[in-house]
Protein backbone atom coordinates (compact mmCIF):
# COMPACT_ATOMS: atom_id res chain seq x y z
CA UNK A 1 0.00 0.00 0.00
CA UNK A 2 1.25 3.48 -0.74
CA UNK A 3 2.16 5.86 2.02
CA UNK A 4 3.84 9.22 2.37
CA UNK A 5 7.27 7.59 2.22
CA UNK A 6 7.08 5.37 -0.79
CA UNK A 7 5.70 2.32 -2.61
CA UNK A 8 6.99 -0.86 -4.20
CA UNK A 9 7.88 -0.77 -7.88
CA UNK A 10 9.39 -3.88 -9.45
CA UNK A 11 10.50 -5.16 -6.05
CA UNK A 12 12.23 -1.88 -5.17
CA UNK A 13 11.03 0.80 -2.81
CA UNK A 14 10.41 4.08 -4.61
CA UNK A 15 10.39 6.79 -1.94
CA UNK A 16 8.66 10.12 -2.20
CA UNK A 17 9.25 13.46 -0.61
CA UNK A 18 6.51 15.91 0.31
CA UNK A 19 6.70 19.48 -0.88
CA UNK A 20 4.50 21.81 1.17
CA UNK A 21 3.65 25.49 0.89
CA UNK A 22 1.15 27.41 3.01
CA UNK A 23 -0.98 30.50 2.43
CA UNK A 24 -2.00 31.96 5.78
CA UNK A 25 -4.83 34.49 5.96
CA UNK A 26 -4.70 36.49 9.19
CA UNK A 27 -7.45 38.89 10.19
CA UNK A 28 -6.03 42.18 11.45
CA UNK A 29 -7.22 43.58 14.77
CA UNK A 30 -8.12 47.04 13.50
CA UNK A 31 -11.11 48.90 14.90
CA UNK A 32 -12.71 49.36 11.48
CA UNK A 33 -12.71 47.50 8.20
CA UNK A 34 -10.16 47.95 5.45
CA UNK A 35 -12.10 50.27 3.09
CA UNK A 36 -14.99 51.65 5.15
CA UNK A 37 -15.83 52.80 8.67
CA UNK A 38 -17.83 49.70 9.65
CA UNK A 39 -16.76 48.22 12.98
CA UNK A 40 -14.42 45.25 12.67
CA UNK A 41 -16.24 43.08 15.23
CA UNK A 42 -17.11 39.39 15.48
CA UNK A 43 -20.24 37.66 16.68
CA UNK A 44 -22.94 40.23 15.92
CA UNK A 45 -26.29 39.59 14.29
CA UNK A 46 -26.02 38.83 10.59
CA UNK A 47 -25.74 41.79 8.24
CA UNK A 48 -25.49 44.39 11.02
CA UNK A 49 -21.81 45.23 10.49
CA UNK A 50 -21.91 46.17 6.80
CA UNK A 51 -22.61 49.23 4.65
CA UNK A 52 -22.97 50.20 0.97
CA UNK A 53 -19.17 50.42 0.61
CA UNK A 54 -18.24 46.94 1.91
CA UNK A 55 -21.20 45.39 0.07
CA UNK A 56 -20.15 47.06 -3.19
CA UNK A 57 -23.18 49.20 -3.93
CA UNK A 58 -22.97 51.27 -7.17
CA UNK A 59 -21.47 54.74 -6.76
CA UNK A 60 -19.54 53.97 -3.55
CA UNK A 61 -15.79 54.54 -3.19
CA UNK A 62 -13.37 52.74 -0.88
CA UNK A 63 -10.88 54.52 1.41
CA UNK A 64 -7.83 52.58 2.62
CA UNK A 65 -7.46 52.15 6.39
CA UNK A 66 -3.88 53.30 7.16
CA UNK A 67 -3.68 50.97 10.17
CA UNK A 68 -3.92 47.99 7.81
CA UNK A 69 -0.78 49.12 6.00
CA UNK A 70 1.03 49.68 9.31
CA UNK A 71 0.18 46.18 10.57
CA UNK A 72 1.17 44.54 7.29
CA UNK A 73 4.51 46.38 7.26
CA UNK A 74 5.07 45.39 10.90
CA UNK A 75 4.63 41.72 10.00
CA UNK A 76 6.89 42.18 6.99
CA UNK A 77 9.64 43.69 9.17
CA UNK A 78 9.26 40.86 11.69
CA UNK A 79 9.81 38.29 8.92
CA UNK A 80 12.76 40.10 7.39
CA UNK A 81 10.89 41.03 4.22
CA UNK A 82 11.79 43.68 1.71
CA UNK A 83 9.22 46.45 2.19
CA UNK A 84 8.17 47.93 -1.14
CA UNK A 85 8.01 51.68 -0.76
CA UNK A 86 5.66 51.88 -3.74
CA UNK A 87 2.88 49.31 -4.11
CA UNK A 88 -0.62 49.19 -5.49
CA UNK A 89 -3.92 47.41 -5.00
CA UNK A 90 -5.63 45.26 -7.60
CA UNK A 91 -9.01 43.83 -8.42
CA UNK A 92 -9.19 40.04 -8.31
CA UNK A 93 -12.26 39.10 -10.32
CA UNK A 94 -14.35 36.05 -9.58
CA UNK A 95 -18.04 35.26 -9.15
CA UNK A 96 -19.22 33.79 -5.87
CA UNK A 97 -22.33 34.49 -3.79
CA UNK A 98 -20.41 35.85 -0.78
CA UNK A 99 -18.54 38.42 -2.91
CA UNK A 100 -21.14 41.09 -3.71
CA UNK A 101 -18.85 43.23 -5.89
CA UNK A 102 -17.87 40.17 -7.99
CA UNK A 103 -14.27 41.13 -7.28
CA UNK A 104 -11.96 41.28 -4.30
CA UNK A 105 -9.55 44.14 -3.66
CA UNK A 106 -6.15 42.55 -3.11
CA UNK A 107 -2.54 42.95 -4.29
CA UNK A 108 -1.08 41.10 -7.25
CA UNK A 109 2.30 41.91 -8.74
CA UNK A 110 3.54 44.56 -6.29
CA UNK A 111 2.73 43.49 -2.70
CA UNK A 112 3.67 45.50 0.37
CA UNK A 113 6.23 42.92 1.53
CA UNK A 114 8.21 40.19 -0.19
CA UNK A 115 11.29 37.94 0.07
CA UNK A 116 11.28 37.25 3.80
CA UNK A 117 11.80 34.20 6.01
CA UNK A 118 10.92 32.64 9.34
CA UNK A 119 13.02 30.23 11.42
CA UNK A 120 11.20 27.26 12.93
CA UNK A 121 12.23 24.57 15.41
CA UNK A 122 11.40 20.91 14.80
CA UNK A 123 12.83 18.27 17.14
CA UNK A 124 15.40 20.75 18.39
CA UNK A 125 16.67 21.56 14.90
CA UNK A 126 16.26 24.99 13.32
CA UNK A 127 15.08 25.35 9.74
CA UNK A 128 14.53 28.49 7.69
CA UNK A 129 11.30 28.74 5.68
CA UNK A 130 11.14 31.35 2.94
CA UNK A 131 8.25 33.82 2.78
CA UNK A 132 7.39 34.79 -0.78
CA UNK A 133 5.14 37.76 0.01
CA UNK A 134 2.78 39.45 2.43
CA UNK A 135 -0.06 41.44 0.94
CA UNK A 136 -3.24 43.13 2.15
CA UNK A 137 -6.73 42.26 0.99
CA UNK A 138 -10.36 42.33 2.04
CA UNK A 139 -12.30 39.32 3.27
CA UNK A 140 -15.45 38.06 1.62
CA UNK A 141 -18.81 37.35 3.28
CA UNK A 142 -19.92 34.08 4.77
CA UNK A 143 -22.38 31.54 3.40
CA UNK A 144 -24.87 30.19 5.93
CA UNK A 145 -26.47 26.78 5.65
CA UNK A 146 -29.18 25.47 7.96
CA UNK A 147 -31.84 22.83 8.33
CA UNK A 148 -34.53 25.45 8.95
CA UNK A 149 -34.27 26.85 5.40
CA UNK A 150 -33.46 25.56 1.94
CA UNK A 151 -30.47 26.75 -0.03
CA UNK A 152 -27.88 29.12 1.42
CA UNK A 153 -27.99 32.60 2.93
CA UNK A 154 -25.22 35.20 2.97
CA UNK A 155 -23.90 37.16 5.96
CA UNK A 156 -22.01 40.23 4.74
CA UNK A 157 -20.56 41.16 8.15
CA UNK A 158 -17.17 39.76 7.13
CA UNK A 159 -17.07 41.67 3.83
CA UNK A 160 -14.23 44.14 4.00
CA UNK A 161 -12.62 42.70 7.13
CA UNK A 162 -8.89 43.44 6.73
CA UNK A 163 -6.57 40.51 6.03
CA UNK A 164 -2.93 39.93 5.36
CA UNK A 165 -2.03 36.91 3.30
CA UNK A 166 1.35 35.37 4.16
CA UNK A 167 2.57 33.13 1.34
CA UNK A 168 5.42 30.73 2.09
CA UNK A 169 7.95 29.23 -0.26
CA UNK A 170 7.50 25.46 -0.83
CA UNK A 171 10.23 24.78 1.73
CA UNK A 172 8.45 22.42 4.12
CA UNK A 173 8.99 18.68 3.76
CA UNK A 174 6.77 17.18 6.47
CA UNK A 175 3.47 17.83 8.27
CA UNK A 176 5.48 18.48 11.44
CA UNK A 177 7.41 21.30 9.75
CA UNK A 178 4.14 22.76 8.45
CA UNK A 179 2.61 22.67 11.94
CA UNK A 180 5.72 24.31 13.45
CA UNK A 181 5.57 27.02 10.76
CA UNK A 182 1.87 27.71 11.46
CA UNK A 183 2.45 27.90 15.21
CA UNK A 184 5.44 30.21 14.76
CA UNK A 185 3.53 32.58 12.46
CA UNK A 186 0.61 32.63 14.91
CA UNK A 187 2.81 33.46 17.89
CA UNK A 188 4.58 36.25 15.94
CA UNK A 189 1.20 37.77 14.99
CA UNK A 190 0.19 37.69 18.66
CA UNK A 191 3.50 39.18 19.84
CA UNK A 192 3.08 42.05 17.39
CA UNK A 193 -0.50 42.50 18.66
CA UNK A 194 -1.88 42.77 15.14
CA UNK A 195 -4.19 39.72 15.16
CA UNK A 196 -5.97 37.78 17.90
CA UNK A 197 -5.50 34.55 15.86
CA UNK A 198 -8.75 32.99 17.12
CA UNK A 199 -9.21 30.07 14.75
CA UNK A 200 -12.71 29.41 16.08
CA UNK A 201 -13.68 32.90 14.84
CA UNK A 202 -11.90 32.55 11.52
CA UNK A 203 -9.20 35.07 12.50
CA UNK A 204 -6.48 32.86 11.09
CA UNK A 205 -6.98 30.38 8.28
CA UNK A 206 -4.70 28.60 5.87
CA UNK A 207 -4.73 27.04 2.43
CA UNK A 208 -2.42 24.08 2.06
CA UNK A 209 -0.47 23.34 -1.12
CA UNK A 210 0.95 19.83 -1.41
CA UNK A 211 2.87 17.92 -4.06
CA UNK A 212 5.11 14.87 -4.01
CA UNK A 213 8.30 14.11 -5.85
CA UNK A 214 10.65 11.15 -5.94
CA UNK A 215 13.36 11.42 -3.32
CA UNK A 216 16.53 12.88 -4.77
CA UNK A 217 14.65 14.64 -7.56
CA UNK A 218 14.98 18.38 -8.10
CA UNK A 219 11.72 18.61 -10.01
CA UNK A 220 8.59 19.37 -8.00
CA UNK A 221 5.42 17.44 -8.72
CA UNK A 222 2.10 19.05 -9.62
CA UNK A 223 0.62 20.74 -6.57
CA UNK A 224 -2.92 20.61 -5.29
CA UNK A 225 -4.44 23.21 -2.99
CA UNK A 226 -6.72 22.36 -0.08
CA UNK A 227 -9.26 24.81 1.28
CA UNK A 228 -11.31 24.75 4.48
CA UNK A 229 -8.41 23.84 6.78
CA UNK A 230 -9.67 25.18 10.11
CA UNK A 231 -7.05 23.99 12.62
CA UNK A 232 -3.34 23.30 12.78
CA UNK A 233 -3.94 19.64 13.61
CA UNK A 234 -6.34 19.56 10.65
CA UNK A 235 -3.55 20.89 8.44
CA UNK A 236 -1.35 17.96 9.52
CA UNK A 237 -4.08 15.45 8.68
CA UNK A 238 -4.85 17.17 5.37
CA UNK A 239 -1.19 17.09 4.30
CA UNK A 240 -0.80 13.43 5.21
CA UNK A 241 -3.98 12.50 3.35
CA UNK A 242 -3.13 14.48 0.22
CA UNK A 243 0.41 13.06 0.01
CA UNK A 244 -0.94 9.52 0.25
CA UNK A 245 -3.64 10.26 -2.33
CA UNK A 246 -1.12 11.63 -4.82
CA UNK A 247 1.26 8.71 -4.32
CA UNK A 248 -1.63 6.28 -4.88
CA UNK A 249 -2.49 8.03 -8.16
CA UNK A 250 1.12 7.88 -9.34
CA UNK A 251 1.47 4.26 -8.26
CA UNK A 252 -1.56 3.38 -10.35
CA UNK A 253 0.08 4.97 -13.39
CA UNK A 254 -1.97 8.17 -13.34
CA UNK A 255 -0.97 11.81 -13.34
CA UNK A 256 -1.68 14.54 -10.81
CA UNK A 257 -3.87 17.36 -12.07
CA UNK A 258 -3.54 20.86 -10.63
CA UNK A 259 -6.75 21.37 -8.70
CA UNK A 260 -8.40 22.93 -5.70
CA UNK A 261 -9.83 20.50 -3.14
CA UNK A 262 -11.98 20.90 -0.03
CA UNK A 263 -10.76 19.30 3.18
CA UNK A 264 -13.40 17.54 5.29
CA UNK A 265 -11.82 17.08 8.71
CA UNK A 266 -14.74 15.02 10.02
CA UNK A 267 -14.36 12.41 7.28
CA UNK A 268 -10.59 12.80 7.09
CA UNK A 269 -10.59 13.23 3.34
CA UNK A 270 -10.66 15.86 0.61
CA UNK A 271 -13.02 16.30 -2.34
CA UNK A 272 -12.48 18.00 -5.67
CA UNK A 273 -13.86 21.54 -5.88
CA UNK A 274 -12.50 22.80 -9.21
CA UNK A 275 -9.45 22.83 -11.40
CA UNK A 276 -6.86 25.18 -9.96
CA UNK A 277 -7.01 28.72 -11.27
CA UNK A 278 -3.99 30.61 -12.49
CA UNK A 279 -3.49 34.36 -12.16
CA UNK A 280 -4.91 35.04 -15.63
CA UNK A 281 -8.19 33.39 -14.60
CA UNK A 282 -8.76 36.18 -12.11
CA UNK A 283 -8.20 38.95 -14.68
CA UNK A 284 -6.20 41.11 -12.26
CA UNK A 285 -6.00 44.80 -13.01
CA UNK A 286 -5.04 47.86 -10.87
CA UNK A 287 -7.83 49.08 -8.59
CA UNK A 288 -8.88 52.39 -10.21
CA UNK A 289 -10.59 53.80 -7.10
CA UNK A 290 -7.56 53.63 -4.80
CA UNK A 291 -4.29 55.56 -4.89
CA UNK A 292 -0.83 54.05 -5.04
CA UNK A 293 0.60 53.22 -1.59
CA UNK A 294 3.81 55.21 -1.02
CA UNK A 295 5.94 54.68 2.11
CA UNK A 296 9.03 56.67 3.08
CA UNK A 297 12.14 55.37 4.84
CA UNK A 298 11.37 56.99 8.19
CA UNK A 299 7.90 55.37 8.32
CA UNK A 300 9.34 51.90 7.69
CA UNK A 301 12.22 52.36 10.16
CA UNK A 302 9.87 53.60 12.89
CA UNK A 303 7.82 50.42 12.53
CA UNK A 304 10.91 48.22 12.32
CA UNK A 305 12.30 49.71 15.56
CA UNK A 306 9.08 48.81 17.40
CA UNK A 307 9.45 45.06 16.77
CA UNK A 308 10.07 43.17 20.06
CA UNK A 309 12.16 40.02 20.39
CA UNK A 310 10.04 37.44 18.62
CA UNK A 311 8.96 34.11 20.14
CA UNK A 312 11.00 31.88 17.81
CA UNK A 313 14.13 33.82 18.83
CA UNK A 314 13.14 33.59 22.51
CA UNK A 315 12.74 29.81 22.26
CA UNK A 316 16.26 29.37 20.86
CA UNK A 317 17.67 31.71 23.54
CA UNK A 318 15.84 29.95 26.39
CA UNK A 319 17.19 26.58 25.22
CA UNK A 320 20.73 27.93 24.73
CA UNK A 321 21.08 30.22 27.77
CA UNK A 322 18.87 28.56 30.39
CA UNK A 323 19.02 24.87 29.46
CA UNK A 324 15.24 24.55 29.02
CA UNK A 325 13.72 21.83 26.87
CA UNK A 326 12.19 22.83 23.55
CA UNK A 327 8.71 22.05 24.92
CA UNK A 328 9.14 24.22 28.03
CA UNK A 329 10.81 27.04 26.09
CA UNK A 330 7.97 27.01 23.56
CA UNK A 331 5.23 27.03 26.21
CA UNK A 332 6.86 30.04 27.86
CA UNK A 333 7.65 32.01 24.72
CA UNK A 334 4.23 31.47 23.12
CA UNK A 335 2.62 33.56 25.90
CA UNK A 336 4.17 37.02 26.11
CA UNK A 337 3.04 37.60 29.72
CA UNK A 338 4.51 34.27 30.86
CA UNK A 339 7.75 35.05 29.01
CA UNK A 340 8.01 38.48 30.66
CA UNK A 341 7.36 37.05 34.14
CA UNK A 342 10.00 34.36 33.53
CA UNK A 343 12.62 36.87 32.41
CA UNK A 344 11.92 39.42 35.14
CA UNK A 345 12.00 36.66 37.79
CA UNK A 346 15.37 35.22 36.77
CA UNK A 347 16.79 38.77 36.69
CA UNK A 348 16.29 38.81 40.48
CA UNK A 349 19.18 36.31 40.42
CA UNK A 350 18.32 34.28 43.52
CA UNK A 351 16.79 31.11 42.00
CA UNK A 352 17.37 28.78 39.06
CA UNK A 353 15.71 29.36 35.66
CA UNK A 354 14.40 25.77 35.60
CA UNK A 355 12.58 26.25 38.91
CA UNK A 356 11.05 29.50 37.67
CA UNK A 357 9.93 27.76 34.49
CA UNK A 358 8.38 24.89 36.48
CA UNK A 359 6.42 27.28 38.70
CA UNK A 360 5.08 29.35 35.78
CA UNK A 361 4.11 26.34 33.68
CA UNK A 362 2.88 24.40 36.71
CA UNK A 363 1.12 26.05 39.66
CA UNK A 364 0.74 29.50 38.11
CA UNK A 365 -0.72 28.18 34.84
CA UNK A 366 -3.02 25.83 36.77
CA UNK A 367 -4.32 28.74 38.87
CA UNK A 368 -4.83 30.88 35.76
CA UNK A 369 -6.85 28.12 34.11
CA UNK A 370 -8.99 27.59 37.22
CA UNK A 371 -9.71 31.30 37.65
CA UNK A 372 -9.79 32.05 33.91
CA UNK A 373 -7.43 34.97 34.36
CA UNK A 374 -4.20 36.34 32.88
CA UNK A 375 -0.85 36.82 34.62
CA UNK A 376 -1.42 40.57 34.84
CA UNK A 377 -4.79 39.90 36.53
CA UNK A 378 -3.10 37.42 38.87
CA UNK A 379 -1.16 40.25 40.51
CA UNK A 380 2.04 38.33 41.25
CA UNK A 381 5.36 40.20 41.05
CA UNK A 382 8.65 38.83 39.78
CA UNK A 383 10.29 39.76 43.12
CA UNK A 384 7.78 37.79 45.18
CA UNK A 385 7.92 34.77 42.87
CA UNK A 386 11.71 34.81 42.95
CA UNK A 387 11.79 35.10 46.76
CA UNK A 388 9.28 32.24 47.11
CA UNK A 389 11.32 29.90 44.90
CA UNK A 390 14.52 30.89 46.72
CA UNK A 391 12.94 29.94 50.08
CA UNK A 392 12.22 26.47 48.67
CA UNK A 393 15.63 26.05 47.03
CA UNK A 394 17.56 27.06 50.17
CA UNK A 395 15.55 24.66 52.34
CA UNK A 396 13.71 27.26 54.43
CA UNK A 397 10.35 25.77 53.38
CA UNK A 398 9.33 22.60 51.57
CA UNK A 399 7.81 22.57 48.11
CA UNK A 400 4.46 21.54 49.60
CA UNK A 401 4.51 24.51 51.97
CA UNK A 402 5.61 26.71 49.05
CA UNK A 403 2.27 26.00 47.39
CA UNK A 404 0.45 27.18 50.53
CA UNK A 405 2.58 30.32 50.65
CA UNK A 406 1.77 30.96 47.00
CA UNK A 407 -1.98 30.86 47.76
CA UNK A 408 -1.54 33.28 50.67
CA UNK A 409 0.54 35.58 48.43
CA UNK A 410 -2.29 35.85 45.94
CA UNK A 411 -4.86 36.43 48.69
CA UNK A 412 -2.99 38.95 50.81
CA UNK A 413 -0.35 40.41 48.43
CA UNK A 414 2.14 39.96 51.31
CA UNK A 415 5.75 38.91 50.71
CA UNK A 416 6.59 35.20 50.97
CA UNK A 417 9.07 35.86 53.80
CA UNK A 418 6.46 37.65 55.92
CA UNK A 419 3.92 34.86 55.30
CA UNK A 420 6.42 32.16 56.32
CA UNK A 421 7.24 34.04 59.52
CA UNK A 422 3.61 34.84 60.31
CA UNK A 423 2.36 31.26 59.73
CA UNK A 424 5.36 29.48 61.23
CA UNK A 425 6.02 27.63 57.99
CA UNK A 426 9.77 27.19 58.41
CA UNK A 427 10.84 23.72 57.32
CA UNK A 428 11.74 21.20 60.03
CA UNK A 429 15.22 19.84 59.33
CA UNK A 430 16.28 18.86 62.83
CA UNK A 431 17.20 15.16 62.61
CA UNK A 432 16.23 14.34 66.18
CA UNK A 433 12.75 15.82 65.71
CA UNK A 434 12.31 14.08 62.36
CA UNK A 435 13.61 10.77 63.73
CA UNK A 436 10.81 10.75 66.33
CA UNK A 437 8.22 11.38 63.60
CA UNK A 438 9.69 8.58 61.44
CA UNK A 439 9.60 6.20 64.40
CA UNK A 440 5.92 6.97 65.03
CA UNK A 441 4.94 6.65 61.34
CA UNK A 442 6.65 3.24 61.06
CA UNK A 443 4.94 2.00 64.21
CA UNK A 444 1.50 3.04 62.87
CA UNK A 445 1.97 1.64 59.36
CA UNK A 446 3.24 -1.92 59.82
CA UNK A 447 1.58 -3.14 56.60
CA UNK A 448 3.49 -0.59 54.49
CA UNK A 449 6.69 -1.59 56.28
CA UNK A 450 6.02 -5.24 55.40
CA UNK A 451 5.16 -4.28 51.81
CA UNK A 452 8.48 -2.46 51.48
CA UNK A 453 10.41 -5.46 52.81
CA UNK A 454 8.52 -7.67 50.34
CA UNK A 455 9.82 -5.61 47.42
CA UNK A 456 6.97 -3.11 47.00
CA UNK A 457 9.18 0.00 46.73
CA UNK A 458 6.22 2.36 46.23
CA UNK A 459 5.45 1.80 49.91
CA UNK A 460 8.37 4.13 50.65
CA UNK A 461 6.60 7.00 48.93
CA UNK A 462 3.51 6.35 51.04
CA UNK A 463 5.59 6.45 54.23
CA UNK A 464 7.27 9.71 53.21
CA UNK A 465 3.80 11.13 52.60
CA UNK A 466 2.68 10.07 56.08
CA UNK A 467 5.71 11.80 57.59
CA UNK A 468 4.91 14.97 55.66
CA UNK A 469 1.33 14.77 56.86
CA UNK A 470 2.51 14.43 60.44
CA UNK A 471 4.62 17.59 60.07
CA UNK A 472 1.79 19.46 58.25
CA UNK A 473 4.03 19.65 55.18
CA UNK A 474 6.91 21.32 57.04
CA UNK A 475 9.24 18.35 57.31
CA UNK A 476 12.28 18.19 55.07
CA UNK A 477 11.23 15.41 52.67
CA UNK A 478 14.79 14.52 51.63
CA UNK A 479 15.91 14.09 55.26
CA UNK A 480 12.80 12.11 56.14
CA UNK A 481 13.35 9.77 53.21
CA UNK A 482 16.94 9.29 54.33
CA UNK A 483 15.86 8.53 57.89
CA UNK A 484 13.16 6.13 56.68
CA UNK A 485 15.66 4.19 54.58
CA UNK A 486 17.98 3.94 57.56
CA UNK A 487 15.19 2.69 59.80
CA UNK A 488 13.93 0.18 57.20
CA UNK A 489 17.39 -1.23 56.45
Amino acid sequence: MPNSNGYKEGGNIVSYEMVIGLEIHAELSTQSKIYCSCKNEFGFEVNTRCCPICTGMPGTLPTLNEKVVEYAVKMGCALGCKINQVSKQDRKNYFYPDLPKAYQISQYDIPLCENGHVDILVDGKEKRIGVTRIHIEEDAGKLLHGESFSGSLVDFNRCGVPLIEIVSEPDMRSPQEAKAYLETIRSILQYLDISDCKMQEGSIRCDVNVSVMKSGSNEFGTRCEMKNVNSFSGAVRAIEYEAKRQIAVLEAGGTIEQETRKWDDTKGESILLRSKEDAQDYRYFPEPDLSTIVLDDSYIEEIRSSIPELPNKKISRYIRDYGLSQIDATLLADDMQKALLFEHTIKENNCTPKSVCNWILGDISKYMNEKNCTISELGITAKNLSDLIALIENGTISNAVGKKVFDFMLETKKTPKSIVEEKGFVQISDENALAEIVKAVLANNQKSVDDYHNGKTNALGFLVGQCMKATKGQGNPAKMKELLLQALA
